[in-house]
């Protein structure tokens, strides 16, 4: 009976941790990035992954993190529970190692699901970055020979904003139409348009 406690006492860890995870995440995580969503609608490179995050700054899930381990040890006390009552497998000795087993398997499940969603998320936005070379933007604070400034665009109809430097190191008012040239890293390189 102890180890049916232990059993239950895991379930339940495991389950309001991922509870307490997913509601602190949607009322402190949601609004990070979007300072200025209030403010005329822009949104720092801070808070799009399309301006210009590498690989290195994109999301992404560790083997041992709290996901997983959330996930082990509710799917260990969860298959505790159940094996514990079953007749064939009520031994401790048998429902001890299926459980653990059992945990590892849905948590290694857990990791390979939310890794195969990091992943494509980051192919789609490293192709969307890609995308936005040849694309118009504005100057918004000035770019100073040799230095960063910032620019505005649209990309599927909303607007934002990037740090950017001049190719060539020339200067570039506020204002000037330019064009992206190319990106590296979160810093977008651009030449002033023909038409400007």
């Amino acid at each position: 009976m102890d180890l049916f406690i232990a059993y239950v006492a895991c379930f339940g860890f495991g389950l309001l941790f991922s509870i307490v995870s997913a509601v602190a995440g949607h009322l402190f995580g949601s609004h990070a990035g979007h300072e200025a969503d209030g403010a005329g609608g822009d949104l720092g490179s801070g808070g799009h992954a399309e301006a210009g995050f590498g690989g290195d700054h994109m999301p992404g899930i560790a083997p041992l993190s709290p996901t997983t381990i959330a996930s082990f040890i509710t799917a260990f006390g969860g298959l505790g529970m159940i094996l514990s009552r079953i007749e064939a497998t009520r031994s401790p000795f048998v429902s001890l190692p299926l459980s653990f087993l059992g945990g590892f398997l849905i948590a290694a499940g857990v990791f390979l699901m939310f890794r195969a969603v990091f992943a494509r998320t980051q192919s789609s936005s490293e192709s969307k970055v890609a995308g936005l070379a040849g694309r118009e933007a504005t100057v918004i604070t000035p770019i100073s020979a040799g230095g960063t400034g910032e620019i505005a665009y649209v990309d599927g109809g909303v607007r934002y904003t990037a740090a950017a430097r001049a190719e060539g190191d020339v200067a570039i008012g506020t204002g000037v139409t330019v064009v992206i040239h190319r990106i590296v890293g979160n810093q977008f390189y651009v030449t002033r348009a023909t038409h400007s």
